[in-house]
């Protein structure tokens, strides 16, 4: 998985619809998640899409599989992903996740519809870490 650092830097040069195309690329890189993990419980809520995401612990760093239903939407997912993937879980308890998505203006980027999950993905990844921490 790309650094976010790295999306963010090819993100400011493109235009609003090669920045479409690279969220669906990076939705498109993510690890494929088994269907069987597709249930109610990683189900993210409010989500206007299906987002599932399911925490796993790798020698003591988080690792996240995760898809949606709608390739932009699975984009953001990676973003999201981008900033904690395989990091120690008291890290991402304590990690301003949205600040660092900010650079993205994914508010002013996207249509209402497709960010109104995001504060529940995070709030999922860092539930998820502050029980593990």
């Amino acid at each position: 998985m790309r650094s976010l650092d790295d999306i963010a830097e090819e993100y400011d040069f493109l235009d609003s619809d090669e920045r479409y195309r690279l969220l669906i690329e990076l939705g498109r890189a993510l690890e494929p998640m088994p269907d069987a993990l597709k249930t109610d419980a990683t189900l993210v809520r409010g989500c206007s899409a299906n987002v599932w995401v399911y925490p796993t612990e790798v020698s003591g760093a988080l690792h996240f599989l995760a898809d949606s239903n709608a390739a932009i939407t699975k984009g953001i997912v990676a973003l999201v992903l981008a900033a904690v993937q395989d990091r120690p879980a008291h890290e991402v308890a304590a990690m301003d996740v949205m600040g660092q998505l900010e650079r993205f203006d994914l508010k002013n980027q996207l249509s209402s519809n497709r960010t109104q999950g995001v504060p529940n993905m995070i709030a999922l990844v860092k539930e998820t870490a502050a029980r593990l921490a």
